[in-house]
Order: structure tokens, then sequence, then C-alpha cells
């Protein structure tokens, strides 16, 4: 690929990440993610119905003055709920709001994705640095004989696991350089880093998504796509903070940097 087309692939890939964020339901619409165990009542203050964790259930209590809809039709009575997926598709709804159920190491939480919230209303955009055929660099995964697991800080301050299945070899002004990386359903990889620019120059935090790796390892590793975390546009996400040894030693001016208000 020449130097026009990958810097033409990037401003792509940079306007398409824009558009994801701040679609009616994207990260920065996510106004609170309520954990039922916080709840054993089953009343959340910020929600209307009677929500309560029944193995591996959820049954929701409701009146019709809740004005609660289960697949578009007005709750009056109980349901029982699984995992949702993408908050696009949730089953409850009030009004343009959608509630996802989130299912994580046991625990039971409903989230509230809110089309009008603050931070969407808000939202001018990402900060980021321009395209640069420097960060892109040839790297090697080189897979864990096994999978493991370590425990890492999350954005709400609790301690879970982080699963990781092998390391990214990459080399930049002559050091080689690696990161821990999990490997996603598509074979693609996962990296969470921060460098020297850290809570500094950039956000505290950020994701690397490189592609699947080709059958002998090599894979693109292309730094001008390092990506901010979903806490970087909502406070109520989960993110992992970087596991030991994800810390790059140098400054790295590429990719995302912070989130934009107007």
């Amino acid at each position: 690929m020449t130097t026009t087309n990958a810097r033409e692939a990037w401003q792509e890939w940079h306007e398409q990440r824009v558009a994801s964020v701040s679609r009616p339901y994207g990260p920065l619409a996510l106004t609170g993610t309520h954990w039922l165990s916080d709840h054993p009542d089953g009343h959340i203050e910020a929600l209307p119905g009677v929500w309560t964790a029944e193995g591996d259930q959820v049954v929701l209590r409701a009146t019709a003055e809740d004005r609660l809809t289960v697949d578009g039709k007005p709750l009056d009575g109980e349901v029982r709920l699984g995992p949702d997926g993408p908050p696009e598709g949730a089953r409850v709804a009030r009004g343009g709001r959608r509630l996802p159920v989130l299912r994580r190491e046991g625990l039971w939480a409903v989230r509230d994705f809110d089309p009008d919230s603050a931070a969407r209303r808000a939202f001018a955009g990402i900060k980021v640095h321009d395209h640069d055929e420097r960060w892109v660099r040839s790297g090697l995964f080189r897979p864990y004989a096994r999978d493991r697991t370590v425990e890492v800080p999350h954005a709400d301050g609790q301690r879970r696991g982080l699963g990781l299945a092998g390391e990214l070899a990459f080399t930049l002004e002559g050091d080689e350089h690696t990161l821990q990386v999990a490997v996603e359903d598509d074979g693609s990889l996962w990296a969470v880093l921060a460098d020297a620019t850290s809570g500094k120059d950039s956000y505290r935090f950020r994701f690397l998504r490189p592609p699947a790796p080709a059958e002998d390892g090599t894979v693109t590793v292309d730094l001008n796509r390092t990506l901010l975390p979903p806490c970087a546009f909502a406070d109520h996400f989960l993110c992992p903070f970087p596991p030991p040894g994800n810390t790059l030693p140098f400054a790295l001016r590429a990719g995302e940097l912070s989130r934009l208000d107007g």
C-alpha cells in the first residue's frame, strides 16, 4: 500500500471511529452501570421497576406506570432476562433509552444508554495524531503454550482477571518491544497499553487491535490506530488497565489522544 493510500485508509478509519463513538447507543450514551448486588431490594434509584438476580437470570417486575417495554411491548408484570448483546438490541427500553442486562464474573448489572446524554450532546470529536508511516511496524505474534490470566485494576476500581494468549513483538529504532495480548474470537489481537505520554498528553491508557496474524505469526502493527478505551467516553465502563509489562518506554505520539467536547 502506498503512503497516500495508507493515509486515506487511516482517514476513513478515523471517520468511522468518530461515527461509531457518537452513534445513538454508542459509548457516549452510557449514563450508568447498576450492579444488582448493590441493590438487594431490587430498587435502583435511576431506573423504574424492580430488578433482582435469580440464578442465571434477572427478573424484572414492573407496572404500566413504569413505562417500560420488553421486545417493544409494554410491561405490566414480570419478565425473565438473560445477558444482552449490543445496547441497540436490548430487550428492555424506556422511551429512547435502552437498558441492557450485563453479566460479569457471575454478577449481574443493568446499563442505561440514553441517546440524549450530556456527554453525547457535548461531544465534538476525537483528538488524534495525524497518520505517520513511521508508526506502521512489522510485528510477530508469539502465542503462549497455554493461555494466562492476570489480575489487573479496572476503571471502576475493582481488580479482575484479564485473559492473555501471547505476546506481540515489534521493532522501533532498532529496539524490540513486546506487548501481552489477547486473541479475539475472530483471531484479531487486543492489547491494553500505556506509554510515556499516558496521563499527560494522552489518556491514561489505550487499546490496540491488530488484525489476525498470518500462519507464521507475522502481523502489521499500525500504532496510528491506537484507540481510546470506552471509559474515555463515559465513566461507567469497566475497562482494564494495562497488565504488567505493557507500558512502552517511549512517547507513543500516534493514534487517539482524548475526547473533544464542544
